[in-house]
C-alpha cells in the first residue's frame, strides 16, 4: 500500500511526542501491506472500523488515538482524512471529515 499524504500524521507525531513509535510502526506495516478489500485489513486489525466509502478508522497508541483514511483498493493507495487524540475523534464525524 500506498500511503498519499503522511504530513498529517508527521505533524502530529510532533504535536503528540508518545504517539510517534505508534504512528511510525503502522506506516510500516502499511508499507508492507496488500489490501483488496476491507477484511484483509480487519485480518491484522482487528480492532479496526470499517465505514462507508472506503474509510477506515485505526486505533493507535493503546485507542489513545485515533486515525480515519480513506482506501483506494484497486491502486493501493491510502489517504490520511484525520489524526487526532481519541477526545477530538469524538467531535469529528468519521465518514466526512477531512484534514485539509
Amino acid at each position: 500500500m500506498h500511503l498519499v499524504s503522511s504530513p498529517p500524521l508527521l505533524a502530529f507525531a510532533a504535536k503528540h511526542p508518545a504517539a510517534r513509535q505508534a504512528i511510525l510502526s503502522w506506516c510500516d506495516e502499511l508499507k508492507k501491506s496488500k489490501w483488496s478489500r476491507p477484511a484483509d485489513i480487519k485480518a491484522r486489525y482487528a480492532s479496526a472500523s470499517i465505514l462507508k466509502s472506503r474509510r477506515v478508522v485505526f486505533n493507535l497508541k493503546g485507542n489513545d488515538c485515533r486515525l480515519v483514511v480513506a482506501v483506494a483498493y484497486s491502486t493501493g493507495f491510502v489517504f490520511v482524512k484525520f489524526i487526532g487524540t481519541h477526545a477530538e475523534y469524538d467531535g469529528v464525524d468519521a465518514d466526512t471529515v477531512e484534514m485539509y
